[in-house]
């Protein structure tokens, strides 16, 4: 992976904006995980906190389900997120609602850094980290490296095992260079709609994406079990920090 020295990273980069995804169905946490409290707190806005605390980001779009516009406007207030700009309804697929998160950020921005409402833990180095990484080279994402061996199967039969060396689990933001994200997912909503990760669209195009220093630490909460292993890690933090 390639780190950038702090001096570097301490500077901004122009200006910048985080799509924060919240749109999620919540089946496989069993129920609305974005509500879930969290060290007293709702993941959505642990979320949206980190964001607003970035000096590397001055806009926020949030894109949520139709029936939670309401409600996740209400919590940006409650909570003080001063740099969210627009709350948006997101679509059928991952890449329909990142499409109108980033439709909806403003025409000023040079990097656009896309993220899961369901990372609460996020840092403000693994951010700044991914944001330098796409001003200098168009497309970042932030990985930490795969721990198991890891066995790519057919049809219940091992085929192969990929070299874990060269093995990597992504993590968000995913930012980049606002006109490459535009056009890759204007892309992607057309000709790739099951796309999962935002830098596969930027690949459909052609485009090279480099990987940042991510964290053990920014899980996605996905199931009750996330949401407690969460928890373990704030405590933690909170013990370091005293």
């Amino acid at each position: 992976m390639r780190v950038f020295s702090t001096q570097l990273k301490s500077a901004r980069c122009g200006y910048g904006a985080a799509v924060i995804v919240a749109g999620g169905s919540g089946v496989r946490f069993g129920g609305d995980k974005m509500t879930a409290l969290l060290g007293g707190v709702p993941v959505l806005a642990r979320t949206l906190l980190a964001f607003q605390g970035s000096d590397m980001i001055d806009e926020i779009v949030v894109v949520a389900r139709r029936d939670r516009l309401q409600a996740v406007t209400d919590l940006c207030r409650e909570y003080g997120v001063t740099k969210a700009a627009q709350v948006v309804a997101g679509g059928d697929t991952r890449a329909a609602s990142c499409y109108a998160g980033v439709t909806a950020v403003s025409q000023r921005a040079e990097l656009i850094a896309i993220h899961d409402g369901a990372r609460p833990l996020v840092t403000e180095e693994v951010i700044r980290e991914a944001m330098w990484l796409a001003h200098k080279h168009t497309a970042a994402v932030p990985a930490v490296p795969v721990r198991d061996a890891i066995k790519r199967a057919e049809d219940g039969v091992v085929a192969d095992t990929p070299p874990r060396a060269q093995l990597f689990a992504v993590q968000t933001p995913q930012c980049f260079q606002a006109d490459i994200i535009r056009a890759a997912l204007t892309n992607a909503v057309q000709n790739l709609p099951d796309a999962t990760d935002d830098s596969m669209a930027v690949e459909a195009i052609g485009g090279k994406i480099f990987l940042s220093q991510g964290s053990e630490e920014n899980i996605k909460i996905t199931t009750p079990l996330d949401l407690a292993l969460a928890e373990a890690i704030i405590a933690r933090r909170e013990t370091q920090c005293e």
